[in-house]
């Protein structure tokens, strides 16, 4: 069994109410798109100079491709709609989940993030180089990737940032519950994130791979955030994250769906899961596959057959409503975040590809990752977001946006 499929049994955390169980794991917008690498890795364009760094796993090669600048929106300007899809582990096993939704993304203009565990670029031969946080030496709770999933995710995460994806971080042995990350201090998670790094950046002296091109960027400083093993520590985590100069953190369970502000002293942009509308339901549900799992077969992956496509149907529309909720109202950015896993017959994968199509239908649309609205929330008049922070979940402004927003913009 692949370390993937493992974490399905691992991810769950307690939580009140009916929310379920807690994962593991324009004028003013942005818009992404051009074509994709081909699989292995290479553009068509012409390729920038290479600097090595330590034993060639990485290398510099300038600005990220793909890129979109952005933009102070004009006073009174209506913000685009921002949706975000994540995915915890990111790693490319059988089921190739990881190259599947590449081109889904490549297929909307989407850019999407890509929090890689560590570990998953660490042969299990080598698992003594783990030294988990209170936890024996090379242990894990999602296991290993095999030698072959290794090297095909590490083709994927190259492949990923050349399209212009982000790749952040899910830590490494994805530890839960009671002797689990929640009670880490600031130090261990230290270790961990500097343990994460250095499994990206030397995956050449551990695989002994010599037929794969280096991962085109400075790991150490392409990452500026993450998301934590089943939404746990981050408390912990915070002050290490902002001395390491992160820009952001998306480990907070339940958050609504508003306009998202900074944590830790206004140095950390906080991006939670959110709480969206869950279809059929009088309640609501956080905005994961795990958590639609969990409350439509009892946390089992393997649930009842003849339900797939009812759930999977129940899946795509409740997406769809928290998409609609922010798209019809406050225009708040729209957090999703997935599993490359094939859990109750692989119906959330297509719920969120069917998902993306939808949404992808309607004006002013971005779909962004993490890094990409970070860069956009910071280049907007803080005087505006502040006025957006005003807005409830579901709530429009009075009036129309140039009346609600052109007063803020002209501060």
């Amino acid at each position: 069994m692949s370390g993937i499929s493992r974490r399905r049994l691992l991810t769950a955390g307690a939580t009140a109410g009916a929310l379920g169980a807690l994962s593991a794991c324009s004028a003013g917008g942005l818009s992404v798109g051009g074509e994709s690498p081909e699989e292995g890795g290479h553009t068509t364009q012409a390729a920038p100079p290479v600097k090595l760094i330590g034993d060639g796993s990485t290398a510099d090669t300038g600005a990220q491709p793909k890129q979109p600048k952005a933009v102070r929106m004009k006073p009174g300007t209506r913000p685009p709609q921002f949706v975000v899809f994540s995915w915890d582990g990111a790693g490319e096993i059988s089921n190739q989940l990881f190259s599947r939704f590449r081109k889904v993304a490549a297929d909307h203009g989407a850019a999407m993030t890509f929090f890689l565990s560590g570990i998953y670029t660490l042969p299990e031969s080598k698992k003594t180089l783990y030294h988990p946080p209170r936890h024996a030496v090379g242990a894990s709770a999602i296991g290993y990737l095999a030698d072959r999933h290794i090297h095909a995710t590490i083709q994927q995460v190259r492949s990923a940032w050349l399209e212009g994806h982000e790749i952040g971080t899910h830590f490494n042995g994805h530890f839960c519950g009671a002797d689990g990350v929640r009670n880490w201090t600031g130090a261990e998670w230290k270790s961990e994130i500097d343990q994460a790094v250095r499994f990206v950046t030397e995956w050449k002296t551990n695989t002994g791979f010599t037929d794969l091109d280096p991962l085109p960027f400075d790991y150490r400083k392409e990452l500026i955030g993450g998301r934590t093993p089943c939404l746990e520590g981050q408390t912990a985590l915070l002050p290490t994250a902002a001395a390491l100069g992160w820009k952001y953190d998306a480990s907070s369970p339940g958050g609504l769906q508003v306009w998202p502000g900074k944590v830790q002293g206004g140095r950390i942009w906080d991006f939670p899961l959110q709480s969206i509308p869950f279809s059929g339901h009088s309640f609501q549900v956080l905005s994961m596959d795990y958590n639609m799992m969990y409350n439509q077969s009892a946390g089992n992956p393997l649930g009842d057959r003849s339900q797939y496509d009812t759930w999977r149907t129940q899946a795509r529309d409740t997406y769809l409503a928290g998409f609609r909720r922010a798209y019809e109202s406050n225009r708040a950015p729209f957090f999703i975040g997935n599993h490359f896993e094939r859990w109750n017959g692989g119906i959330y994968m297509d719920a969120v590809e069917e998902a993306i199509g939808r949404m992808a239908e309607h004006d002013e649309v971005r779909f962004v990752s993490f890094k990409q609205l970070v860069a956009w929330l910071e280049a907007q008049d803080p005087a505006v977001l502040r006025k957006l922070r005003t807005l409830s979940p579901g709530q429009a402004p009075q009036g129309d946006w140039a009346q609600f927003l052109g007063a803020a913009g002209t501060t």
